[in-house]
């Protein structure tokens, strides 16, 4: 199975601009798993003709927030959201599931400029860890989308701990999530890369990996690559990718 993750920072823009198209045509993904579509969830007529089934959750908050998955392969249930409406008014998690595992797309919050919703993002950290606890008791689980985080400093063009995405607060749970038995797959078969995801649109040389493909660590046997795609342009994030065999 082949699922590419991507924060397109808007569908409309991303459609006519045409880099999503060119994304889907440069090879055969069976999930594509997309971030920020800040729309209602209309989805375009030429996803539908390449044969994807498609699942939005979008926000209530109009061009705000919102995921959407898209499948060629038919779940066998999707989840909407992890139940707690703080989070799920903001279209932030929508889960598909499979014979051998859970498929979550996902879209942290970030923590502002100021850090004024720092408390709401660790919050939602919590939240979603057990919302997952949850999943992975009944079978596997692969996580992929932006979570505003850089995990330590080979991941960042910068280092400031007060900006958003840097904070220890942010650092630490996502490295002790990580250790509670999940993978960072990039990071895994990628030890001493220095690849980022993300690119300020006013600062270029300011950049980060926020953006992850994750697995329970039962399923990284199974990983036979994860990559970032950073010839994709169209957003300030590039997608990430991961092939798992099944």
């Amino acid at each position: 199975m082949r699922i590419v993750s991507w924060n397109i920072n808007g569908l409309r823009s991303i459609m006519r601009k045409s880099s999503l198209d060119k994304l889907l045509s440069m090879d055969n993904y069976d999930m594509v798993l997309l971030q920020e579509i800040r729309s209602s969830g209309d989805i375009p007529l030429t996803i539908i003709g390449l044969g994807y089934e498609a699942y939005p959750f979008p926000a209530i908050r109009k061009g705000y927030a919102g995921v959407m998955t898209l499948t060629k392969i038919h779940p066998i249930s999707v989840i909407k959201g992890i139940g707690i409406n703080e989070f799920d008014s903001e279209g932030r998690i929508i889960t598909v599931e499979f014979n051998d595992f859970y498929v979550v797309n996902t879209y942290f919050p970030r923590a502002g400029d100021d850090l004024s919703r720092l408390d709401f993002k660790l919050s939602f950290c919590g939240a979603i860890e057990k919302f997952l606890a949850n999943l992975r008791s009944k079978k596997p689980i692969i996580m992929c989308g932006d979570f505003n985080i850089a995990r330590d400093k080979i991941d960042s063009s910068f280092w400031d701990e007060k900006h958003p995405g840097l904070t220890l607060e942010e650092r630490a749970w996502l490295n002790q999530f990580l250790k509670s038995g999940y993978i960072d797959t990039f990071r895994e078969l990628h030890p001493n890369a220095k690849v980022y995801t993300w690119h300020s649109y006013r600062e270029k040389w300011r950049a980060m990996r926020i953006d992850y493909c994750i697995v329970s660590k039962e399923l990284m046997s199974k990983v036979r690559k994860a990559e970032i795609l950073t010839n994709i342009e169209g957003s300030d994030h590039v997608p990430v990718m991961i092939e798992v065999s099944t």
